[in-house]
């Protein structure tokens, strides 16, 4: 045998083994092979042992499994003209793998570009109280949204989260004053509301002690040895409560009156008729004032003669 003729079947060998090679393809279970014939669609292959046809079929594994793609941080503008800056974490799968080639040139590239946008639209049109608060509301919408575009390239969007949402400076300090604010109102409203039943409850106690005297006499004796426990310098004398009804003169009650502790009956005094009042005296007459003659002046005397 000559030696162009071993160079010949080893190279016919070597061309054999890159054909078999090429042609055949073992794909794993999260795999699918869609193939290509001179440009035209094939079924579906896989998962397993394939083989195709060498130049004349284009082979593309497409992976089944649930990929990840981190959003990265994107300074939104909340409804309520706030800036805040949130990044957010996209689940999707392929779930058709002939639309995933047939329908989008690179569908984990389209399905990012889709996630940041529709994260930037959706943020903008909620306020951001609902944007913290309803975070789930907010998450669910976005899956909804992303999911609708991506459904015709074969891709599912199951889960759409958003992480992390950064606000400024200044509108941290005003959320914890008015955090603080609220956290005293309502201890504000806690403690009202416990004095409103500590009165109602010893109205109530009042009521019971007031109708059982005996009660009462028990209860001051347990005060009494409550203050004496104390081993202090306050010394308690306990006063009768029949003094004190002595005192009040409203707690006065009738003589029939059966109630226990009632005081002395008082009665009221006789009205006491008012004095006759004596007729008005008439003031007396005046009379006229006297009138004085004029003074007249005596007769004239003539002088007297000089004696003789």
């Amino acid at each position: 045998m000559s030696t162009a003729l071993l160079v010949g079947l080893g190279v016919a060998a070597l061309v054999v083994l890159l054909l078999l090679a090429a042609a055949v393809h073992v794909l794993p279970e999260y795999e699918r092979g869609v193939i290509l014939r001179l440009g035209r669609i094939q079924p579906l292959k896989g998962p397993g042992l394939i083989v195709i046809v060498p130049v004349v079929d284009r082979l593309t594994r497409v992976n089944l499994r649930t990929q990840t793609y981190d959003i990265p941080p994107q300074d939104i503008i909340t409804r309520d003209n706030v800036t805040v800056r949130v990044n957010a974490v996209t689940y999707f799968n392929v779930i058709d793998a002939i639309r995933s080639v047939l329908s989008i040139d690179d569908y984990r590239f389209g399905t990012q570009q889709i996630a940041q946008t529709t994260l930037r639209s959706i943020l903008g049109q909620t306020a951001l109280d609902d944007l913290l608060t309803k975070r789930d509301e907010v998450n669910q919408r976005l899956q909804q949204v992303i999911d609708s575009v991506t459904d015709p390239w074969g891709v599912k969007v199951t889960i759409v989260e958003v992480k992390d949402v950064i606000l400024p400076e200044g509108m941290r300090r005003a959320m914890a004053r008015q955090a603080e604010s609220e956290r005293d109102r309502r201890a504000k409203v806690i403690h009202a509301l416990g004095e409103k039943e500590a009165a109602t409850n010893l109205g109530e106690a009042a009521v019971v002690l007031e109708a059982h005297p005996a009660a009462l006499q028990l209860r001051v004796l347990s005060t009494l040895l409550e203050v004496g426990s104390e081993q202090n310098s306050t010394i308690a004398f306990p006063i009768p409560m029949e003094f004190l009804r002595t005192l009040d003169p409203t707690r006065a009650t009738a003589a029939g009156d059966g109630r226990p502790g009632a005081g002395p009956t008082v009665s009221a005094p006789a009205p006491v008729a008012p004095p006759p009042t004596a007729p008005p005296v008439a003031p007396p007459a005046t009379a006229p004032p006297a009138t004085a003659p004029p003074a007249t002046a005596p007769p004239d005397v003539p002088p007297a003669s000089a004696a003789a």
